[in-house]
Parts: C-alpha cells; sequence; structure tokens
C-alpha cells in the first residue's frame, strides 16, 4: 500500500474508531453525574486488543498493525477524557470518584494491555510449526 494511501485509511480508521467509542460511551455511560464507566470499558477494551495486536507480531502485517492499531484503537480510546472526566469530579469535590476514574483507568487498562500481549504471544507461539 503506498504511504499517501495508507496514511487515509489510518485517518479513517481513526474517525471510525472515535465514532465507536462515541456510541460505546452512549450506550454504557454514567448516568445522573456517576462515574464515567463508558470511558472505563472504551481504554480498558482497547489497550486489550492492542495488546494483543503487539502480541501477535508478524501474524499482522505492519500494515494493518498500523491501520488497526494507530487508526482505529487511537481514535477509539482517549486519555483526554479519562483527565477532563477527572477534573470534573474533582472539582465537584467528588475526591473518591476522581480517584477512582483516574487510578482504575490506570490499573485495568495496563493489565487489560498486559492480558491482550498475553494472550497474542501465545496465540503467535502456537502458530509456529
Amino acid at each position: 500500500m503506498s504511504r499517501p494511501l495508507l496514511m487515509l485509511v489510518v485517518a479513517v480508521a481513526g474517525g471510525a474508531g472515535a465514532g465507536l467509542r462515541y456510541v460505546l460511551d452512549r450506550v454504557i455511560g454514567a448516568r445522573d453525574g456517576g462515574l464515567p464507566v463508558g470511558i472505563l470499558v472504551v481504554n480498558v477494551s482497547g489497550s486489550l486488543l492492542l495488546g494483543l495486536i503487539a502480541g501477535l507480531g508478524t501474524l499482522v502485517a505492519p500494515d494493518v498493525a498500523l491501520i488497526l492499531g494507530a487508526g482505529l484503537l487511537g481514535g477509539y480510546t482517549t486519555f483526554s477524557a479519562v483527565s477532563v472526566d477527572t477534573v470534573l469530579l474533582a472539582e465537584r469535590r467528588r475526591w473518591r470518584d476522581a480517584a477512582a476514574n483516574l487510578l482504575g483507568t490506570l490499573v485495568l487498562a495496563v493489565a487489560a494491555g498486559a492480558a491482550g500481549l498475553g494472550a497474542g504471544l501465545w496465540i503467535a507461539a502456537s502458530a509456529l510449526p
């Protein structure tokens, strides 16, 4: 794939990922000012999938990994929303909720990324003759 075409496909995939994030956040999202659970689910699931792609390594073509990782999952996941949601919770003096949002996202997303990476490595090793 040519570089200009690849850049276009990555951009389109990023837009699709952002659209998926919006829909999932609206379906799952917090109600009545609660914790931003939708964004938590998005970031944890995105970390799991990115870890899986990384673990699969050479089983995934580099262009496909770029489209899925930087494009789709780059548009899907969001640290900026976690940051703003955490600040908004803190501004409302909901200190425990702010801490739970920030630390919960960090711990769960890193754990999901590690699980995805482990699963991808296992699948890749199983695919070897």
